[in-house]
């Protein structure tokens, strides 16, 4: 027959040890719950600050509107001026720019909303002159009508679908 003495050290010895395992898993779930948090708010604060209210006008491919290169953009990409509204480019106010402390970069994919037909993806492609601010142009060809959209939304186009 166990001894009460024993059965008590051998009850208590095996409350410490379940104790301590269940402490270090409960550990280790606060640990991750509090990494998951704060990625959950950063990703609301990347959806929040990921969208910028512009004004949406258009530009085309001439030595009046661009330096004396038109066929070449700012990162360097060629294109072909009568061709310029099939290639879904824009240009942007150096204020979005990184280069310039903005939160887009030359090749990056935005979405544009509020223009109605010119709705869609674009890629960054270009630099408006410094004279603008949270100024969107969308490449388009010479005989293109002018167009001018305020309280545009600009957001890159992976803000909503990339995880990472």
């Amino acid at each position: 027959m166990i001894k009460t003495t024993h059965a008590f050290v051998v009850s208590f010895i095996g409350m410490i040890v379940l104790t301590a395992h269940y402490s270090n898993t409960m550990d280790r779930l606060y640990i991750e719950n509090d990494r998951l948090q704060n990625r959950v708010w950063e990703l609301e604060e990347d959806l929040n600050l990921g969208r910028h209210n512009v004004t949406v006008t258009m530009y085309n491919p001439t030595r009046g509107q661009t330096d004396r290169t038109p066929n070449i953009t700012a990162d360097g990409t060629r294109i072909n001026p009568r061709k310029a509204s099939s290639y879904r480019y824009i240009a942007l106010s150096r204020n979005l720019l990184k280069r310039w402390g903005g939160p887009f970069d030359y090749g990056d994919y935005v979405v544009i909303e509020g223009t109605g037909y010119y709705d869609g993806v674009y890629q960054v492609k270009d630099t408006m002159s410094p004279r603008f601010t949270n100024r969107v142009d969308i490449l388009r060809s010479k005989d293109s009508k002018h167009f001018k959209y305020t309280n545009v939304t600009l957001y890159k186009q992976d803000t909503l679908t990339n995880n990472n």
